[in-house]
């Protein structure tokens, strides 16, 4: 790779190889730049969610229930969402405040809850959802088509060997 071009990972794998030649850093070739990625393309997404007052994980809540389209335990939106129960409850609660999510106890089990969109919630949802998917295309259209797809396939082998062996964490 050239040093005009290099990236900030190929950057830190150079000063490795520098310091510590005993050490192999082609690791950090693909996780760190995954990670870097990850920053950067969370902060990316963050921009049009503030215009409507919403953090990037309130958002995946509310797409959730919309994709799932009926109501749904917190457990099952936990699931649905890759988040702990304890961040469920905070992203729920700050939702419900704002009339986005409501919150039925369950006739039979007063310990389960149900959650489900609101109109004003499944309407808010349906406004955002088109321009965030337009603003993340505009992100990766500096890619043509076959190397997003091959991207696309490539990260989904990972995400299913990394889900096999990392699944339970």
């Amino acid at each position: 790779m050239r040093r005009d071009v290099e990236d900030v990972v190929a950057r830190v794998m150079r000063q490795w190889r520098e310091v510590r030649p005993d050490l192999d850093p082609e690791p950090m070739a693909v996780i760190g730049r995954l990670n870097r990625c990850a920053l950067l393309l969370q902060q990316a997404e963050e921009t049009p969610l503030a215009g409507f007052g919403l953090t990037r994980p309130e958002f995946d809540v509310l797409t959730a229930l919309r994709r799932v389209d009926h109501e749904v335990t917190p457990g099952r939106l936990a699931r649905e969402t890759f988040a702990s129960g304890a961040a469920v409850t905070k992203r729920v609660r700050a939702l419900e405040g704002r009339g986005l999510v409501a919150r039925r106890t369950d006739e039979r089990d007063r310990r389960v809850t149900h959650l489900s969109l609101t109109e004003e919630g499944r309407a808010l949802t349906d406004e955002i959802l088109p321009a965030q998917l337009a603003h993340e295309a505009s992100v990766l259209s500096a890619l043509d088509e076959e190397t997003r797809d091959e991207l696309a396939a490539n990260l989904s082998k990972l995400l299913i060997i990394l889900e096999g062996r990392l699944g339970g964490l």
